[in-house]
């Protein structure tokens, strides 16, 4: 039953979660939908961090989309090994984790660290920092060391399998009955940032500016006056 529960019921809920609480924050706040700077209060930290962080993440999370929703077969076909996939995804993957841990790290310090910036920190901000810091530790803890507790674990033969069949609406639970410790835990603290995403400030993820990249350029002529 409590196999059963981490692995079918909680997804669910923290999709529902997810697709409810956006539709609540558009209906009812969507002027909040940005991040409130900090720059002014400090800029150093927020620069590198926010930069290794957000470069990071981008292929952090892609890299995850390759694992977790491309089949071992769709690969195979390309003519890519097991082998040759796994040292392309922990050679690059590393690279971007790393990227991302040291920006992360940066951006939570700063904000627990510094008394300015701490003080116009909400609670949710704190929550945030410190789940998303957690959660990359404990991903690149199980690249590390998560296979060290079962060898040869090969996740694409059962995290992988049992998230597409969450989309599925079968997801079989004993799929991940064996899966290592840090993997669960490292799955279960994206659980916590998926549900709490759409009440945060998270939700600024959804505010890029895309429309820079096809609007006219803005020319600026100085006043002769």
């Amino acid at each position: 039953m409590w196999n059963e529960f981490l692995w079918v019921i909680v997804p669910y809920l923290v999709l529902a979660s997810f697709i409810v609480g956006h539709i609540f924050r558009y209906r009812y706040d969507q002027f909040s939908v940005t991040a409130k700077s900090s720059e002014m209060l400090e800029k150093k930290q927020l620069m590198i961090g926010s930069l290794l962080f957000h470069v990071g993440i981008i292929f952090v999370i892609g890299g995850h989309f390759v694992g977790l929703v491309i089949p071992e077969s769709w690969t195979a076909a390309l003519g890519i090994s097991e082998h040759m996939y796994h040292i392309f995804a922990v050679g690059i993957g590393s690279i971007f984790g790393v990227m991302t841990f040291v920006g992360m790290f940066l951006l939570t310090f700063r904000r627990l660290s510094n008394p300015s910036v701490r003080r116009i920190s909400s609670t949710g901000d704190i929550i945030v920092n410190i789940t998303l810091l957690l959660t990359v530790i404990l991903g690149m803890a199980s690249t590390v060391f998560g296979t060290q507790e079962i060898p040869g674990f090969d996740y694409r033969e059962s995290i992988s399998i049992w998230f597409r069949q969450l989309f599925l609406f079968r997801p079989d639970a004993s799929l991940m009955i064996h899966v290592p410790v840090l993997f669960k835990l490292h799955i279960l603290s994206a659980f916590i940032i998926f549900g709490l995403f759409p009440y945060t400030r998270l939700v600024h993820a959804w505010s890029v500016p895309l429309s820079y990249l096809r609007r006219r350029y803005i020319i600026y002529r100085k006043n002769p006056s």
